[in-house]
C-alpha cells in the first residue's frame, strides 16, 4: 500500500508540473479507445434469457423440475442449464459460497449467455431482530461492509493531509456511515460502458485536482426499479401461499415476504451480536450473506438489471433458535424461495 501511495503521488505531481505525460490511468481513460461492436458474440448461447443464480442446490433442483426444454452446459467446471420456466427463457446455475465464487459465476453467465436480467435467490442470516426465521427479504439495495479503511485509531483518517481525505490512495470514505471501531467504510470504485470516461475521484496535488479514479464511487448497488416493482406486486400475491415453518405440531409460523431496505454481503460468516447490531443500525441491513453484493456489483458493471431474494435462516449471532433446525431439515425454505422465484418470473415474462 505504501508503494501504491507513493506511485500515485509521484504520477500526479509529475502530471501537475507538466514534466511528463499524465499517469497511465488518466491516459487510458482520456484516450479514444476502439469501441467494441454493438453485436456481442456470446460464447455459448445468444438467445435472450433471464439468468437465475441460486445459492443452494436444492433450490436450483426445484426450479429445474419445473423447467422444460432443458439443455446442460459445463463451463469452467460449473453447470449452466437453459430452458423455459413459467413461459420465460432462462439459464440457471449455482453461485458457490463466497463473494469471489459469486462474482466469477455471475461474470461467466454474462459472458456465455445473453441476459435480460438477473435473479439471485438463497438463504441468509437476519440482521433485523423484528424479522423471523422463514421470512423472505427482497432488499432495495446491496452493500459490502468489508470495503473499509482499517486504521490504527478511531480518529478520522487523514492519509492525504486532511481528516477524511484518503483520495491520494485512490480511495473515498463514506462519512455518512459511522465507523465500526477503527474500520471506516469506504466507497467502491466501479466502471461500466456508460461511466468509464467520467472522473470519479480526484486528489489535490500542487493546487490542482488530479484524477485518480474513473467511473463511479458507489456506496451500494440498488436493484432494478422495474424488477423491484414486479417483486412488490408478486409479494402480495404470493405471501399467503408460502409454507409455514413448524418447530412442532402446535407451534408454526407463517412466513412473510418483506420488501426490505438493504442487504449486506461479505466474506465473513457473521456470528457476532455487536457487529450484527452495527450493520442493522448504521447500514440499515435486514439480511446478511456471503454472495449477493458481489452479484450486484458484477451486474452493475455489465449494466444488467438484477434483484435478489433471501430466505432468513436465523438471527445472525443470536443464541440457538429451535426453529433453525426445523427450517433447514424440512426443505420449506428452499420450496418457499423457489415459489417466490417462479411467481416473479411469471410476472416478469408477462410485463416484459
Amino acid at each position: 500500500m505504501r508503494l501504491l501511495k507513493l506511485s500515485v503521488i509521484i504520477g500526479a505531481v509529475t502530471c501537475a508540473m507538466g514534466l511528463v505525460g499524465c499517469a497511465t490511468s488518466t491516459k487510458l481513460n482520456q484516450s479514444q479507445p476502439t469501441v467494441a461492436p454493438a453485436s456481442v458474440n456470446y460464447l455459448t448461447d445468444a438467445n435472450p434469457r433471464l439468468g437465475i443464480i441460486a445459492a443452494f442446490g436444492q433450490e436450483a433442483d426445484l426450479l429445474l423440475e419445473s423447467t422444460s426444454d432443458k439443455k446442460e452446459y459445463f463451463i469452467k467446471g460449473r453447470k449452466f442449464v437453459t430452458g423455459t420456466l413459467q413461459g420465460a427463457p432462462v439459464v440457471i446455475t449455482l453461485s458457490g459460497i463466497s463473494m469471489t465464487n459469486a462474482a466469477m459465476t455471475t461474470q461467466l453467465m454474462i459472458d456465455h449467455f445473453q441476459l435480460t436480467g438477473l435473479v439471485f435467490s438463497g438463504i441468509a442470516g437476519s440482521l433485523n431482530p423484528e424479522l423471523h426465521v422463514g421470512d423472505v427479504v427482497i432488499a432495495k439495495s446491496w452493500i459490502a461492509p468489508n470495503e473499509v479503511y482499517y486504521a490504527n485509531k478511531t480518529q478520522l483518517p487523514a492519509a492525504c493531509g486532511t481528516p477524511g481525505d484518503v483520495s491520494c490512495l485512490g480511495l473515498a470514505l463514506d462519512n455518512k456511515i459511522p465507523p465500526y471501531a477503527a474500520q471506516f467504510f469506504r466507497q467502491t470504485n466501479v466502471m461500466n460502458a456508460s461511466n468509464y470516461n467520467k472522473v470519479a475521484l480526484t486528489t489535490k496535488i500542487a493546487d490542482q485536482n488530479i484524477p485518480v479514479a474513473f467511473g463511479e464511487m458507489k456506496t451500494d448497488f440498488p436493484v432494478d426499479e422495474k424488477m423491484w416493482n414486479i417483486a412488490n406486486k408478486v409479494q402480495a400475491q404470493t405471501q399467503n401461499s408460502l409454507e409455514p415453518i413448524c418447530a412442532s405440531k402446535q407451534k408454526c409460523y407463517q412466513p412473510k415476504i418483506v420488501m426490505g431496505k438493504r442487504g449486506v454481503s461479505g466474506g465473513a460468516f457473521l456470528a457476532n451480536i455487536e457487529y450484527r447490531n452495527y450493520l442493522h443500525q448504521y447500514m440499515q441491513g435486514d439480511s446478511v450473506d456471503m454472495e449477493t453484493a458481489a452479484v450486484a456489483q458484477v451486474a452493475y458493471s455489465n449494466e444488467i438489471p438484477y434483484i435478489a431474494f433471501r430466505s432468513l435462516s436465523d438471527l445472525a449471532g443470536a443464541d440457538h433458535d429451535p426453529n433453525v433446525g426445523a427450517f433447514f431439515g424440512s426443505g420449506v425454505a428452499q420450496r418457499n424461495a423457489a415459489k417466490l422465484t417462479m411467481a416473479f418470473i411469471k410476472e416478469w415474462n408477462t410485463e416484459k
